[in-house]
């Protein structure tokens, strides 16, 4: 064997595959201990969990880190759809970090979301919805109790499923199966919503593309999600969205995007009228490509009272364009719908050092963000000083 040509073979493999990532926008990762995140005045943040998967590199789709979390009685539960488990992460007020990582459930199916009610813990893979209760003074679940609710969730394309119990329902987030076309099975790119034993399922709302995180306004009981939109249209088209997601409602896609615009480059069949019309317009635009994921509305005791009732919003970030954008958390005026950026350093130059997903409020009210890049738990608070 000519080694001086395989090794040739080698360096040129690598040149390419660098070539084809820095086209795409896609930058290396880098994992550090040090935190240059910049927020604003008087706050601060810290790793709370680390060392939970991760990557070296940052890639499209999902990464192999810790995704949607749920805070219940001073435990942190966050799902590790790449190891198939769901965690326990302890927190006391006043610690740094958590001091152990316990297995809550195991062998699972791409666990993405997590919820809980009346004693249950509902989980959803990829393939099925779950519910399990824990054993009794234990952050760690029953397998006696383990209860199939749903089997029968259509898999592939945008495999996360996210789920939320609301007014005795439980709603099931399903991403489309493809970048753009037409769906055969009318639960993708739709919430569903079912009965909390998973009978009776029907879709809640259609036409959305990837709604990966959604929530319920703690006063109004709203539903609001966001969407990460088509791609191959172009570095700012079409937005990102965030959609107040209401019942019967179609939310465009795949003909249509933002404020009704209609998706020409896709649907080019001749209309009497506009065919966006009836659809309903985005509630935000976001910027392009910055790939939305997990929100959360702010009515803790801690931050400032500029930011009550603010919606903050974590930006997964670009993979596919040549200006990368995203890898931050933005929070949003409710009143005015100004968008700001809250928390950014995650993107560095061209090295991506993290890419935030989920975001929900701690009961001391500071803030807890996961990073399936990095394969950390971040926790943000405010000093004050």
């Amino acid at each position: 064997m000519n080694w001086k040509i395989v090794g040739i073979l080698i360096v040129l493999i690598a040149i390419a595959a660098g070539t084809i990532i820095s086209q795409l926008g896609i930058k290396p990762s880098v994992k550090s201990e040090s935190l240059e995140i910049n927020l604003p005045q008087g706050f601060g943040i810290e790793v709370f969990a680390d060392n939970l998967g991760g990557s070296p590199v940052s890639y499209p789709g999902t990464n192999p880190g810790p995704r949607m979390m749920l805070f219940l009685d001073n435990v942190l539960f966050v799902t590790i759809p790449s190891q198939g488990r769901v965690v326990a992460l302890p927190f006391k007020e006043g610690d740094n970090k958590t001091n152990e990582t316990i297995t809550f459930i195991d062998g699972l199916n791409n666990p993405h979301g997590i919820d809980h009610y009346d004693g249950w813990f509902y989980i959803a893979e990829e393939n099925r919805v779950i519910r399990v209760k824990p054993i009794e003074n234990s952050p760690v679940a029953d397998r006696n109790t383990l209860a199939v609710l749903v089997n029968n969730l259509p898999t592939g394309g945008h495999f996360t499923r996210t789920i939320k119990v609301h007014n005795n329902s439980l709603y099931i987030s399903i991403g489309s199966s493809c970048n753009v076309c037409y769906e055969q099975d009318e639960r993708r790119a739709a919430i569903t919503r079912c009965n909390l034993d998973g009978t009776n399922c029907s879709v809640f709302a259609s036409g959305l593309r990837n709604a990966v995180g959604f929530v319920f306004h703690p006063l109004t009981g709203k539903m609001y999600a966001t969407e990460n939109g088509r791609d191959h249209l172009g570095e700012d088209i079409p937005p990102d969205e965030i959609n107040l997601v209401e019942e019967g409602k179609d939310y465009g896609w795949p003909i249509c995007y933002g404020k009704n615009i209609h998706d020409t480059d896709f649907d080019k069949r001749v209309y009497i009228r506009n065919p966006c019309e009836d659809k309903t317009p985005s509630f935000i635009d976001l910027q392009a490509h910055s790939a939305p994921l997990g929100l959360a509305f702010y009515y803790g005791n801690s931050f400032p009272a500029e930011y009550r009732g603010s919606l903050f919003v974590a930006f997964h970030g670009s993979w596919n364009r040549k200006v990368p954008t995203g890898y931050k958390i933005v929070v949003i005026n409710m009143n005015d719908f100004t968008v700001k950026d809250f928390a950014t350093g995650w993107l560095s130059g061209n090295n991506v050092l993290g890419r935030p997903v989920d975001i929900i409020v701690a009961n001391d009210g500071s803030l807890f963000v996961s990073d399936d890049n990095a394969g950390k738990i971040y926790r943000i608070y405010y000093t004050g000083k």
